[in-house]
């Protein structure tokens, strides 16, 4: 029996075409990755061709064998509905692991099923993200457009790190912003405050890929 859950088809999200794949054709191969049920039915689900058919367990072991040594961390005491984007982002560099700072719920539909393959991790507040942090050997970098916050595109991202976001809206808590070591901010052009957090995330994340990923190692 597969050990999938049900994830949205194609129709569901409003799509027009059938995506993925369909029953495996001819033998099946006896290799333990694969999922029974999904080489009988197809594989629909939203993940990269190299793991079609494949086993969500599978998948994450796989993963788990390159992942990048940051870690993303976003408040939320707002119910953030930001989340599920930067859930969905850190999957797709491979972040090490997604921390949850406040409320334990938050909306998953952003993430787009990619929460069964990344690392998800809840802390109370930011005094429990710091001892991690601290026990993990990573530095912690806030990312805000406050006073003194040193522009992303000339800073040097720690590569073993916690990069933090604050929610839409009032951005990092006091005490998110005394905890870092470094504050890093996104440079702006136009006339808006502040930019979406979980775009803000991605532009990040992409920041410490382009420093420091093996990009011989990418899809």
């Amino acid at each position: 029996m597969t050990t999938e859950p049900h994830e949205p088809g194609p129709t569901e999200w409003g799509a027009r075409e059938e995506v993925g794949v369909g029953p495996w054709p001819g033998d099946w191969p006896q290799d333990p990755r694969y999922d029974p049920e999904l080489l009988a039915g197809g594989d629909r689900r939203n993940v990269v061709d190299a793991y079609r058919y494949w086993r969500r367990e599978a998948i994450v072991s796989d993963v788990d064998t390159r992942r990048h040594p940051f870690h993303v961390a976003i408040e939320n005491f707002q119910h953030d509905h930001n989340i599920g984007t930067v859930v969905r982002t850190a999957n797709a560099f491979a972040a090490a692991e997604v921390h949850i700072v406040g409320r334990r719920r938050w909306n998953r539909r952003g993430a787009m099923v990619t929460d069964r393959y990344q690392h998800l991790r809840h802390h109370e507040d930011v005094a429990g993200l710091l001892e991690f942090a601290a026990g993990a050997g990573l530095s912690v970098v806030a990312v805000d457009n406050t006073p003194g916050a040193e522009p992303l595109e000339t800073a040097e991202l720690p590569r073993a790190c916690v990069l933090l976001f604050g929610q839409e809206g009032p951005g990092l808590s006091e005490a998110a912003q005394a905890s870092a070591v470094q504050v890093v901010s996104i440079a702006q052009f136009g006339t808006t405050r502040s930019i979406n957090a979980g775009v803000a995330a991605g532009i990040v994340m992409h920041s410490w890929i382009r420093r420091h990923a093996d990009l011989s190692q990418a899809w």
